[in-house]
């Protein structure tokens, strides 16, 4: 994959706390076996009335916030549960970051291993973005992931902090198993190591077995 180094666009304003895993994602979309499918879960109970139909005034079904990149939303955001299908959810309804005052622990590092940029700004900071979203003629946001600021419609710029490792994964379009796979000769190097010290310890498969 190429470089990522920006994420720009529209941001849609989401003013909750506390929105839970259970929320981002419902039970009743994680029957798959795959990924497949868990756009149109995303924030299912918010976006849709007792009767299944779709809320007219909630901030992702009006017009003029379809195809937001950017999240924008309140403190601990995405705690509760670990399921890591809130993330895939997020991803596959067009959203390549979330900017927010905090985040669950287990979900933070489940977005960041599978490149959902996660960006903390102060509170404050947090509010006033969200109030000059909320007009959709100052929604633009860019998100600098090398030099980690976010630059707003109005020209501010608020610096962000986030994990070198993350960030290189990030860029590089790497998950967890590509980047594991950047250090393929690093692991080949401290096998061979290991086994010519311990060569007891090393257990030479039939040739059927190793190709199962």
């Amino acid at each position: 994959m190429s470089k990522h180094e920006f994420v720009a666009g529209t941001a849609a304003p989401l003013p909750l706390n506390n929105l839970d895993t259970d929320q981002i994602m419902p039970k009743q979309f994680l029957f798959g076996i795959d990924k497949s499918g868990l756009g149109r879960g995303i924030l299912y109970d918010l976006r849709h009335d007792a009767s299944g139909e779709p809320r007219g005034d909630f901030v992702l079904n009006r017009p003029e916030y379809q195809g937001a990149r950017i999240l924008v939303t309140g403190a601990n955001f995405g705690c509760g549960s670990s399921r890591e299908h809130a993330v895939w959810g997020l991803q596959q309804a067009g959203f390549e970051a979330v900017i927010a005052p905090s985040f669950g622990e287990i979900f933070y590092f489940n977005a960041l291993n599978n490149r959902l940029l996660l960006v903390m700004l102060e509170p404050a900071v947090v509010s006033q973005l969200i109030d000059q979203i909320s007009d959709p003629a100052k929604s633009a946001l860019t998100i600098d992931v090398e030099r980690q600021v976010v630059n707003s419609a109005d020209g501010n710029e608020y610096p962000f902090e986030l994990p070198v490792r993350q960030k290189h994964m990030f860029i590089e379009g790497l998950d967890m198993i590509g980047m594991t796979l950047g250090d393929s000769d690093a692991i080949s190097a401290f096998e061979n190591h290991h086994y010519a010290d311990h060569p007891w310890m090393k257990i030479d498969l039939p040739k059927q077995q190793r190709a199962a």
